[in-house]
């Protein structure tokens, strides 16, 4: 089956991980990405380390299946390329720094007087109005101004989430924008421009510790790898090794009680009978569990965990990961192309039945800019002269 965003061209003047991550799950579903780089150094995520054979393991991620194009967007003739590729996009997507998409003609404003046609999609730090349009935003310092960082890690020490979190809620965001924009384009012929900032995405993710400080009178407490406001909710030790164990309502407690602590006259005990009572009640609580795994073995425990019908996990490193059982049997690796030579990489998440992903290669920095520019109309002595020049 053809995959479903054939036919859709994507110009992208992007960077790091917000936007990259939006256009490569376009670029999964058949969309042709043309991905702008500075001559010379290309997309700065290219340079975070050199962990893939030599490549960086944030952009063999983000990029896979799409063109790069190197350009300089300084020069006159690399603007006069840009509008050319604009004359053929559907979408522009950009990350750049405050002002700069403006002053490309690539802002909404703007692309909605030039190529009305095209779906803008902008994906800032702050937003691109407000008071803090013109700020620089990091992930980790949207963690911190959103309250995630102060509601992750232990009692005695904040820790920032080991993922760009901010950064994949807002390429999330502008995934689903664009294809809603996509779709009301196709059905009434209107062009939405999508806007997405890494503040906002996270502050969406915020929602139930904002609503539980808001209206409980405190926030979540920091408590490590438990859960805040459910209990129990987090690792024990067993007489092997370490499990997580998940109680998510009234019944998988009394199962637990029962079938696992061997006393089903604990579910009732006041101080445990709610789960705001066991929260309140959390170290006596681990105190009673603990005791019971500690004698156990992980195997024994988890057969008597799944007995109960209580969920309960592995707290695997991420090499055990890698090789978990899901991932092999359900066929999710897939193996693609990158210019340090073959990767793993794990299918998109979503399966669209009778669909196959594109899991394109991740190109190399300007692999894709003579086959462009001849598209464009250049002749061979044309894209010399502008090498030549440092314009491409």
């Amino acid at each position: 089956m053809t995959p479903p965003l054939t036919g859709i061209t994507v110009v992208s003047l992007e960077q790091a991980v917000a936007a990259p991550f939006a256009t490569r799950q376009l670029a999964d579903l058949g969309a042709r990405v043309i991905k702008i780089e500075r001559p010379g150094s290309g997309d700065f995520a290219r340079g975070y380390d050199e962990a893939v054979h030599g490549d960086s393991s944030y952009f063999v991620w983000l990029n896979r299946g799409k063109e790069s194009l190197t350009l300089d967007l300084k020069s006159a003739e690399g603007r006069a390329v840009l509008g050319e590729l604009l004359d053929k996009a559907d979408v522009v997507v950009q990350n750049l720094g405050p002002g700069a998409a403006g002053r490309l003609g690539v802002d909404a404003a703007s692309l909605a007087v030039s190529h009305p046609r095209v779906i803008p999609c902008t994906v800032s730090g702050w937003g691109t109005t407000g008071p803090w349009a013109h700020r620089k935003a990091y992930d980790l310092l949207v963690q911190c101004e959103t309250g995630l960082l102060s509601i992750t890690g232990t009692w005695d020490e904040m820790a920032k989430v080991g993922i760009s979190v901010a950064d994949i809620a807002a390429g999330m965001y502008a995934y689903s924008g664009i294809l809603t924009a996509l779709l009301r384009r196709a059905t009434s012929g209107e062009v939405s421009a999508v806007e997405v900032s890494l503040f906002e995405a996270l502050a969406e993710w915020m929602g139930a510790p904002a609503n539980y400080t808001r209206y409980g009178g405190r926030q979540p407490s920091r408590v490590g790898a438990q859960h805040a406001t459910i209990a129990p909710y987090g690792p024990y030790d067993t007489a092997d090794g370490r499990i997580l164990l998940a109680v998510q309502n009234d019944r998988e407690w009394r199962a637990l009680c029962g079938v696992v602590l061997g006393d089903p006259e604990i579910a009732s005990t006041a101080r445990f009978a709610s789960n705001s009572a066991r929260v309140a009640h959390r170290e006596e609580l681990n105190e009673l569990i603990s005791g019971r795994l500690a004698t156990l073995d992980t195997t024994a425990a988890r057969k008597l965990l799944d007995e109960a019908g209580v969920a309960n996990a592995s707290i695997n490193r991420i090499s055990e990961f890698l090789d978990h059982p899901v991932l092999a049997e359900r066929g999710r690796w897939s193996e693609v192309a990158a210019p340090g030579g073959p990767v793993q990489a794990l299918r998109p998440p979503a399966d669209l039945s009778g669909v196959d992903p594109v899991m394109g290669d991740v190109p190399a920095l300007g692999a894709h800019t003579d086959a462009i520019l001849r598209e464009l109309g250049r002749t061979d002595a044309m894209v010399d002269d502008l090498r030549a020049r440092a314009v491409v």
